[in-house]
């Protein structure tokens, strides 16, 4: 039995919650996800998770903000002048912004009065313990 290891292509169903039971996201009533272990696109510490785990297991874990996508930092919610938007805006509206090396950094509008608007650049899911739920669908040398 093949079983999960760095080498690994792996194709999962995984469901993500809030600590209040809200599913942020599935996939398990979709197609599959594929991905090779160590590609980047998934949390290492939730790839550590998978290490050893065979086709048809299937786990559940909570994932710490730290170990997810980090603590809240109020550092990283600013107010800008809404003379510097040149659009229409709304609360909740994601916006792109440019850091100063050109990088694009989203942000969520929060809140919006007469001269200034409050942009949060933290991750969305910041601050937030996670709970992952998975199924192994299929696992292959990468």
């Amino acid at each position: 039995m093949t079983v999960i290891n760095e080498q690994s292509r792996i194709t999962l169903f995984f469901e993500l919650r809030l600590e209040d039971g809200h599913v942020v996201d599935s996939n398990f009533d979709k197609t599959p996800a594929t991905f090779t272990f160590g590609d980047g696109s998934l949390l290492p510490d939730f790839e550590s998770v998978l290490l050893g785990l065979a086709v048809g297991e299937q786990r559940e874990f909570i994932m710490t903000p730290e170990k997810a996508f980090g603590a809240h930092n109020p550092s990283n919610v600013q107010r800008i002048p809404r003379s510097q938007f040149a659009m229409d805006l709304e609360e909740g509206m994601v916006v792109s912004f440019a850091d100063s090396a050109k990088n694009e950094l989203p942000g969520v509008i929060r809140e919006i009065d007469e001269h200034n608007v409050t942009v949060d650049f933290n991750h969305p899911l910041a601050g937030h313990a996670l709970t992952y739920k998975i199924e192994i669908v299929a696992v292959e040398a990468a």
